[in-house]
């Protein structure tokens, strides 16, 4: 948001259409004023609104304005317009992951019906397409897109960002098997820098404790039972 104070050709259009207050002469803002009780409200404004600007030395401001809003929008509207997972062929793989966008990042997941893994796989970027819709998800049949690729490398992720190939992971070892979580999905790609992730921490992490904890106990108890035995 701009600032409503600010001297600029802008906001001289805007005082004398009454939507902005009048500078104060020489007058320094108090202290305490706070700015947002006279938030401009050409911000909240419509681009249709924005027409009713008629005179003609407005005019060349107001196109630059007019143009600022738009790309915002744009901005905005690129940065939530996926939030589902696309199935896509060979055909679509130009446009889809090497044309995505500036700034886009692409998480493809290539799969074969029957396998588990790549069901489970799917199941969780299914989830994670809406919770983070700035990424594009796709997936693909891996025979569509690269003929005679291996089953044994499925499934397979792929992630790019503006046509280059950042990041991979092929194979079910690559996933740590059918124990994988939605969560730890979330957190690989997380740790990949491929999205910000709400996690606090590394859920596995967390198994990890307890299950290093319930070692350490167990030890603590044998120990004790050795003692005993020496009485």
């Amino acid at each position: 948001m701009q600032d409503p104070w600010e001297d600029t050709e802008w906001n001289d259009i805007l005082r004398r259409k009454g939507i902005l207050p009048k500078l104060p002469k020489n007058e320094p803002l108090p202290e305490e004023f706070d700015q947002t009780e006279l938030a401009p409200k050409y911000d909240e404004m419509g681009l249709d609104e924005l027409d009713e600007f008629e005179d003609e030395e407005d005019q060349k401001v107001l196109e630059q304005y007019r143009q600022k809003r738009f790309a915002e929008m744009r901005a905005l509207q690129a940065k939530s317009t996926f939030g589902e997972v696309r199935e896509i062929s060979a055909n679509d793989w130009v446009d889809q992951v090497n044309k995505a966008g500036e700034g886009i990042w692409v998480v493809l997941h290539l799969y074969k019906q029957g396998i588990p893994m790549c069901s489970l796989l799917n199941q969780h970027i299914s989830r994670l397409a809406p919770k983070f819709p700035h990424i594009k998800f796709l997936k693909s049949v891996a025979q569509t897109c690269i003929p005679n690729y291996p089953d044994k490398n499925l499934p397979t992720i792929f992630v790019y960002k503006e046509g280059d190939l950042k990041h991979q992971w092929i194979g079910p070892l690559q996933f740590g098997g059918m124990q994988l979580k939605c969560d730890d999905l979330e957190w690989i790609f997380h740790k990949a820098e491929i999205l910000k992730s709400t996690l606090d921490r590394n859920p596995r992490q967390e198994v990890h404790d307890v299950m290093m904890s319930s070692i350490r106990s167990s030890r603590t108890q044998n120990d004790d039972s050795s003692d005993d035995d020496d009485y």
